[in-house]
């Protein structure tokens, strides 16, 4: 079932510390934390939104919502218990800090129907933490996570990338401990610098050094992976691109894009794409003009900004032509590869193959029953051929 937030941003409330890098006033576009009488309308707007079928959790963010004191914590989950007896609501998610998490807490929280749990981690490599005044060690993550699951309640934990004292080997050392944690969801956020920050200073000082985008792409790209091999959601990358981030002055530094999630996404494609191209050429043919299958959701995450995806494959694996056709169908993030332009008698290689053996997969050939129609090309110099199908039903 499709699963819905219902967003209160509270923000830098409970937070015992002011962490180096954040404002989130900043990021949630809000000066204050709401008090009841704003509280109540904002669930009311989004639920006269909501598609239904859908799982609807009333989500605290933006704050350390357990550090909150303990009677303004129940007097905000106090204000949905309404909407849950109605069963307009499914439960509450809050995010905090991991050093605010005991069993008295977890207790407080469970008899108000609070369901998700997402902790503010970032790293889970101590000197990262320590350079970035987080206060709490790696150990005391893994200890509150743990108190978490055992208590019920969903684990989310969020992550970021480029952190002083970070470095791919950390980062990825840091996915390895989280997937460890088994928690049921993650977010990656790459780190910026926010003008009036600490880190903005230390940027100034010449003292900490922003990731690029470029950088910072191939980091979450890996992230991703093992977390998808892990079988663990990445429910998010990149900050929402609302109006303060975009207001001129606001981000200093570091790689943000309004689109940073599909850059990861399409960095993903690109290098199963080359895998499968390789494998299809070990096993079958040695073809300079092959064509790719995919489903026609996935098209833009094949393509990549201006095809920039299918340039590279295409140039980095020496071939003459490069032709698409998508295909409807319910399966997403496969892989289609063959010599014949019509779509017909190809090798498949999906997600989870290209995940878990990719050297030693199982090649097999996969006939594509699709009826071909309003087939159009569109070719330019130095490039590849783009097919692209606009009707029909395609089915694998």
């Amino acid at each position: 079932m499709r699963h819905c937030n219902i967003p209160i941003f509270i923000p830098h409330l409970g937070c015992p510390y002011d962490c180096i890098y954040c404002d989130q006033k900043k990021i949630s576009a809000q000066i204050k934390a709401p008090d009841d009488q704003e509280i109540l309308p904002i669930i009311d707007q989004h639920l006269a939104t909501i598609v239904r079928p859908a799982e609807i959790e009333a989500a605290f963010f933006g704050g350390s919502f357990t550090a909150i004191r303990p009677d303004l914590q129940e007097n905000y989950l106090r204000l949905v218990q309404p909407y849950i007896k109605q069963g307009l609501i499914q439960g509450i998610r809050i995010s905090t800090r991991p050093d605010c998490i005991d069993d008295q807490v977890l207790e407080l929280l469970h008899r108000y129907g609070v369901t998700t749990i997402e902790l503010g981690v970032q790293s889970l490599d101590n000197e990262v933490l320590r350079q970035s005044g987080r206060i709490y060690t790696a150990e005391e993550v893994e200890r509150s996570s743990g108190l978490i699951k055992s208590g019920g309640f969903q684990l989310g934990i969020q992550l970021m990338v480029g952190l002083p004292g970070d470095n791919y080997d950390r980062d990825l050392a840091t996915a390895r401990r989280t997937v460890a944690l088994a928690p049921q969801m993650v977010r990656i956020y790459p780190t910026l610098v926010l003008a009036g920050t600490k880190l903005e200073q230390m940027w100034q000082d010449g003292k900490y050094q922003a990731l690029t985008l470029e950088e910072a792409v191939p980091v979450c790209r890996d992230m991703l992976l093992q977390f998808a091999k892990a079988g663990i959601p990445v429910i998010r990358m990149g900050l929402y691109p609302g109006e303060e981030l975009r207001k001129e002055g606001t981000v200093m530094a570091g790689p943000f894009h309004p689109s940073f999630g599909e850059l990861v996404e399409q960095a993903v494609f690109r290098e199963q794409a080359i895998m499968a191209v390789r494998l299809y050429q070990q096993h079958f043919a040695h073809g300079e003009h092959l064509t790719l299958c995919i489903n026609e959701r996935d098209l833009s995450k094949l393509l990549g900004k201006k095809r920039s995806n299918l340039i590279s494959i295409q140039h980095s694996l020496g071939l003459q032509g490069l032709n698409v056709i998508t295909f409807r169908h319910e399966e997403r993030d496969w892989i289609g590869i063959g010599n014949d332009p019509a779509g017909v008698d190809k090798f498949v290689l999906t997600r989870s193959e290209f995940l878990n053996s990719p050297n030693e997969t199982s090649c097999r050939r996969q006939d594509f029953q699709a009826q071909k129609t309003n087939l159009s090309s569109d070719l330019y110099t130095g490039g590849p051929v783009f097919v692209s199908k606009e009707t029909g039903d395609k089915r694998i």
